[in-house]
């Protein structure tokens, strides 16, 4: 069912935790399967003096895909700039895993979304430029999270506050 790569990222994941001063959050989820995402991220500049992520982290709640997307999208981003970083797909994740099963290609776009999420967050902090479809893309996740706040609410402020107890 899962690559040895897919289990290799869930057995041992990369780049896993919180970084305290982030300069940008990405936080998504998906009620249905119960995954719940946070990406860290760190900015600094390139020789060329472009905006780099330095460093990422990630704290994931969810399943075994959850867990791999999460800690293969921080290796895959950490060192590209923030233009290169977001242009990392949903398909590029699970083809870097070896691929994933068409049931839990969601999990990759939850890694790349919470991915967005945090260059968002760094750049609006910052007063920077937003592109475009970065902003689309933005008001995409925050309509599918107002969705399920309001059909899910109870149960979302319940998990997320399980995870920030560590008891999930």
């Amino acid at each position: 069912m899962y690559t040895e790569e897919v289990m290799k990222h869930f057995m041992h994941p990369k780049n896993v935790g919180i970084i305290k001063d982030a300069d940008g959050i990405g936080e998504v989820g998906n009620v249905v399967c119960g995954d719940m995402m946070w990406i860290y991220i760190k900015v600094g500049e390139n020789e060329n003096g472009e905006k780099i992520i330095k460093d990422i982290k990630f704290k994931t709640f969810g399943c075994v895909a959850a867990i791999a997307t999460s800690s293969k999208i921080t290796e895959l981003a950490k060192g590209k700039t923030l233009e290169e970083a977001l242009k990392i797909s949903k398909e590029d994740v699970a083809k870097s895993l070896g691929g994933l099963p068409p049931i839990k290609m969601h999990c990759s776009l939850l890694a790349t979304d919470a991915l967005k999420e945090a260059i968002y967050d760094y750049l609006k902090k910052n007063d920077l430029p937003i592109p475009e479809e970065l902003q689309k893309e933005h008001e995409r996740i925050e309509k599918e999270k107002k969705f399920a706040e309001e059909k899910y609410g109870k149960f979302i402020e319940k998990q997320k506050e399980m995870i920030k107890k560590g008891n999930a």
